[in-house]
């Protein structure tokens, strides 16, 4: 199992954020709220645990939605120990 984890910035608009948890992960708007204030004040916040393979389809989905948009946005994936 993998972990995904977004990583905080300073440019990627908050709304923006919530918006591709709620539509890459199918957050609820509060948690997705929860999750990027985490990682805002935190530095990281855990996304979600998948099978590797659909962690790191899911974080790269994320971060091409946010290259779309102009946006530095970035989610990783390593290991759940």
């Amino acid at each position: 199992m993998y972990k995904v984890l977004l990583h905080n910035d300073d440019y990627t608009p908050r709304e923006f954020v919530v918006a591709v948890l709620y539509s890459v992960f199918g957050m609820h708007e509060s948690k997705a709220y929860s999750v990027m204030m985490t990682a805002h004040q935190q530095g990281t916040a855990l996304v979600a645990v998948y099978a590797k393979d659909i962690a790191e389809t899911k974080a790269q989905e994320a971060c091409d939605m946010a290259r779309q948009e102009g946006h530095p946005l970035m989610l990783s994936t390593e290991p759940d120990t």
